[in-house]
C-alpha cells in the first residue's frame, strides 16, 4: 500500500490493470487512509467500480481568476500588501499568451518566456510575476490539481543591498531615526525578524518580566518561521518604553497607525529610513 501526505491530508496511490489510481482521503488519520486505499482496491477487484475518469484539468487562466486570487485576497486580508503582491503579479501572468493553456501543461520554459516577455521591467518586477506563478502552482500541487510541482526559475540581477553595519554606523544611525522606525529598527537588529514581522507585532505575543522576555512569532510559510525568539536588553528596553507608554495594554497593535494595515508598514520605514540616514551623513560631513 501507498499512502504519502499533502498538507495535513492523506493521498494513496497504486497501480492496477496498468493505471495509476490516485485519490485523496480527506482523511488526516493514517489508519483510515490506509483502510480507505484497502476498501478501493476491494472494490475493483470485485468489479464493484470502474477506474475513475481523470478530472478535467484547468486552464492557468482558470485557475488564478477562480483559484489563486480569491485564495491570495483571503488568506492575507490582514496584509494587504502581500495579497496585492501576488495579485498584480498574477495579472502579469495572465497577460501572456500561453495562460490559456492547461496547468498540468505549464513548465520553466513559460517562465523564461514570461521573463523574455518582460525584459523591459526590472528583475524584481518580473520576479513578483514568476514568484506569483510558482506560488500558484505550488498550491494548485498541494490542492491535488498537479501531479508535482513545476519548476519556476526567477530572473537574475535582481538588486540585493544587504550591509551589515558596525557598531560606530549603528549608533550613528539609530539616533537620528524617529518613532516608531527608531524601536522597531532596534527590534530587527536585535532579534533577526523580518521588518513585515515587526511591523505587524502584537501585544498579544509580547511577554515581558522584570528585566527580559520573549516575542512569539506566529505567522509564516513554514514551522521554523513561526518560533519564540529570546529579547536582548535593547529590544526589552525600546518594547517596555512603549508599552508603558501606550497605558499596559493587553492586546494591540505594537506600531498602530492610520495605513491600510492599521500598523507601522515598509511605505513609512522607508521614508523614516532615508531620512535617518541623510541626518547621519549629514553630520558625519560636519565633522
Amino acid at each position: 500500500m501507498s499512502i504519502y501526505k499533502r498538507g495535513e491530508i492523506y493521498w494513496y496511490k497504486f497501480m492496477w490493470q496498468g493505471s495509476i489510481v490516485r485519490e485523496s482521503t480527506k482523511q488526516g488519520n493514517d489508519k483510515i487512509a490506509r483502510n480507505m486505499e484497502s476498501a478501493h482496491r476491494t472494490s475493483l477487484a470485485q468489479g464493484l467500480v470502474g477506474i475513475r475518469e481523470k478530472k478535467p484539468v484547468q486552464t492557468l487562466t482558470e485557475f488564478l481568476k477562480k483559484d489563486f486570487i480569491p485564495y491570495v485576497e483571503t488568506k492575507h486580508k490582514a496584509k494587504p500588501g502581500t495579497a496585492e503582491y501576488y495579485r498584480d503579479g498574477a495579472n502579469m501572468v495572465l497577460k501572456c499568451d500561453w495562460s490559456g493553456e492547461k496547468i498540468d501543461q505549464i513548465n520553466d520554459q513559460h517562465s523564461q518566456q514570461f521573463a523574455a516577455k518582460f525584459a523591459h521591467l526590472s528583475p524584481s518586477r518580473i520576479n513578483c510575476g514568476l514568484r506569483s506563478l510558482r506560488r500558484a502552482l505550488n498550491l494548485a500541487f498541494e490542492w491535488g490539481k498537479l501531479e508535482r510541482p513545476a519548476k519556476v526559475t526567477l530572473a537574475k540581477g535582481e538588486r540585493q543591498r544587504d550591509r551589515v553595519l558596525t557598531d560606530s554606523e549603528w549608533q550613528q544611525y539609530i539616533v537620528e531615526c524617529l518613532q516608531p522606525w527608531q524601536d522597531a529598527a532596534i527590534i530587527i537588529r536585535g532579534t533577526g525578524m523580518r521588518p513585515g514581522e515587526v511591523f505587524s507585532l502584537r501585544w498579544e505575543n509580547i511577554y515581558l518580566n522584570g528585566n527580559g522576555g520573549l516575542i512569539q512569532v506566529t505567522e509564516g510559510k513554514t514551522k521554523a518561521a513561526r518560533r519564540m525568539l529570546p529579547m536582548i536588553p535593547a529590544v526589552y528596553h525600546a518594547l517596555k518604553t512603549r508599552h508603558n507608554g501606550a497605558g499596559n495594554p493587553f492586546e494591540g497593535w505594537v506600531f498602530p497607525s492610520t495605513s491600510r494595515e492599521g500598523h507601522f508598514n515598509k511605505d513609512t520605514a522607508k521614508d523614516q529610513h532615508a531620512k535617518a540616514i541623510e541626518r547621519a551623513n549629514a553630520k558625519v560631513k560636519e565633522e
